[in-house]
């Protein structure tokens, strides 16, 4: 686990793996808005479903949420938790719209679930280059979210470093695969 500058194998191979499908900014960009609007379509009908433990009620998107955190802190603290910080608010969020009355709950839900992938397609046309998810769809994701965070990260210029070893890591498998 990392708490400050520097990377494990696991977080760059991770981080790697996935920028190297993400360079082009206005694919960066469609991504900064597709995936936390797939997670609140996936997290509206999550909320719906409750749990009630020793006096304590909490719903299903908590779960996926907690879960996903708990996966990220082996990657990386800090980023960890910012992404648990959005997140919840996303689920409180998902919570209110999840809340309309009737069937308004559930098309927004899909709106935001299939919109925010048909985006995710978009970007990865102008970029020219094939979505993770359609390689390894879990590991996309997984990925996702905590790239947005990541991403970020570096958009407010925060944790340079670990961007440029990214950028190298990136730069490298490429001259690799074309001299074979």
């Amino acid at each position: 686990m990392t708490t400050g500058n520097s990377a494990n194998g696991k977080l760059m191979e991770m981080l790697t793996g996935y920028a190297a499908s993400h360079q082009h900014p206005f694919n960066v960009f469609v991504h900064m808005i597709g995936i936390p609007t797939i997670m609140l379509g996936v997290l509206i009908p999550l909320t719906w479903v409750t749990i009630e433990f020793n006096d304590f009620t909490f719903n299903l998107a908590h779960v996926l949420i907690v879960a996903f955190f708990l996966f990220y802190v082996t990657l990386d603290l800090v980023f960890a938790v910012v992404f648990l910080v959005g997140a919840y608010l996303l689920t409180l969020l998902a919570a209110k719209l999840g809340a309309y009355p009737g069937n308004t709950g559930w098309i927004i839900a899909a709106v935001a679930f299939f919109g925010g992938y048909a985006a995710q397609f978009i970007g990865h046309a102008v970029e020219k280059s094939m979505p993770v998810l359609v390689k390894h769809p879990i590991q996309a994701n997984l990925a996702a979210p905590f790239f947005t965070v990541v991403e970020l990260f570096s958009i407010a210029g925060l944790r340079d470093e670990l961007f440029q070893e990214v950028q190298e890591q990136i730069q490298q498998r490429r001259t690799q695969q074309s001299s074979t």
